[in-house]
């Protein structure tokens, strides 16, 4: 069995070891096939991740023997496999997953199953999104530009991120953890600054913990950061939040704890 990590640096693990690519343009080849989740990705855009508009003479050749090194690497992994997982075809190639692991779509997998789970089932969404969190050892693809393909995925996977962040947090808050939160919450929205869902938590969490008044200037703060910055008004459900933590409406009222 083979795992590809793409959340945080770029490997490829087994019981035989480790791959860590070396080399910019192996490893741009390396991102781009793994990022793809086992899609044939077309030999032009192989050759746009790789050099960009730097093409070296024979790009062709030059593609070929670093698809050769680095099939020879992933391999190395597996020696008893009966075909490459690198392959190629008269359109490009590809890279196969089939029975590996890609620790990115078992994210986003986690996270999709647990927006399913959101509003009925809060402890199966934390536990799911708690574990599919550890999954991230750092940015995505090691934080590297890469090319076209990269950046997109890149920014995909963080954008799930976000999403199972602010599940999770909800997640929490439904179990009645709001003091538990605050800490990871402050951290969040400081990562996150124009977050306004992220905010809005941190608001509720205040509240239920008791301190209003830091609930009220966290809403002040993130208003004027929005006005200076974007020169927009805090959104309207970030509006009736703040009335709602004026007034003392008893639907803030925290739930019962549970575990």
């Amino acid at each position: 069995m083979i795992e590809f990590v793409v959340l945080g640096r770029l490997e490829a693990r087994s019981a035989r070891g480790v791959v860590a690519v070396r080399g910019a343009f192996r490893r741009a080849l390396f991102q781009a096939l793994a990022v793809s989740e086992g899609r044939v990705v077309p030999t032009q855009a192989l050759v746009r991740e790789v050099w960009g508009r730097d093409r070296p003479d024979g790009v062709g050749n030059a593609l070929q023997a670093h698809v050769s090194r680095l099939r020879r690497q992933l391999d190395a992994l597996e020696p008893h496999r009966e075909h490459s997982r690198l392959v190629g075809d008269p359109h490009g190639y590809q890279l196969l997953l089939d029975d590996a692991t890609l620790d990115a779509d078992t994210f986003v997998r986690a996270v999709h199953e647990a927006r399913a789970a959101a509003g009925r089932d809060p402890r199966r969404v934390r536990d799911l999104l708690r574990g599919a969190l550890r999954l991230w050892r750092g940015p995505a693809v090691g934080g590297e530009a890469g090319g076209v393909l990269c950046r997109s995925a890149a920014a995909r996977y963080d954008e799930y991120r976000i999403q199972a962040l602010e599940l999770l947090i909800d997640s929490e808050l439904a179990l009645g953890h709001h003091a538990h939160v605050l800490g990871e919450l402050r951290e969040v929205c400081a990562e996150n600054p124009l977050r306004e869902r992220f905010f809005e938590q941190l608001m509720l969490a205040l509240y239920q913990s008791g301190r209003q008044a830091e609930a009220l200037e966290t809403y002040r703060q993130l208003s004027s950061r929005l006005t200076g910055e974007l020169g927009i008004s805090p959104s309207p459900v970030l509006r009736r939040t703040e009335r709602a933590i004026l007034e003392h409406d008893p639907v803030l009222a925290p739930p019962v704890a549970a575990s």
